[in-house]
């Protein structure tokens, strides 16, 4: 059985919920990635996506250089471990259709992230079946954060 140690990325950069939006979309461009996770000090608390700036923000008319990434940022991450399995997780992604999970320590600390496209390249089984699950249209999610 593969676990996600196996696939996942390591060295993620993140942002403080106190970076603009704007600096949020630059790292994103940097480093070509749709999402970065949000840190208050070692603490994961929250992440940015480049469709939590387009929809929450740039559609909503909010400066980029001004707005904090703590006003636009999903507070409800989902997480998991190095242990667990490439299946679990994407079990786990599929059902809340994301395409992207930080890989957290025994400790909270971030190590990694893992996303789709990593267990697509390193690990093929139930691939397609997931991203058929997280692909499968929703109810937009019509929250406003201020």
């Amino acid at each position: 059985m593969q676990t996600i140690q196996d696939v996942m990325t390591r060295d993620v950069q993140t942002v403080s919920p106190q970076e603009t939006v704007q600096r949020a979309a630059q790292l994103m461009d940097e480093l070509n990635v749709g999402a970065i996770p949000v840190l208050d000090g070692d603490k994961l608390v929250g992440m940015i996506t480049d469709r939590d700036i387009t929809v929450r923000s740039t559609a909503a008319g909010q400066d980029p250089g001004s707005t904090k990434v703590t006003d636009v940022m999903s507070t409800d991450v989902r997480t998991c471990t190095m242990d667990q399995s490439v299946q679990d997780v994407l079990d786990q992604m599929a059902d809340v259709q994301i395409r992207r999970v930080p890989v957290l320590d025994d400790s909270g600390k971030i190590i990694g992230i893992v996303s789709l496209g990593d267990v697509a390249t390193k690990h093929t089984a139930d691939v397609d079946r997931a991203l058929d699950e997280i692909s499968s249209p929703s109810e937009p999610d019509r929250s406003t954060q201020q």
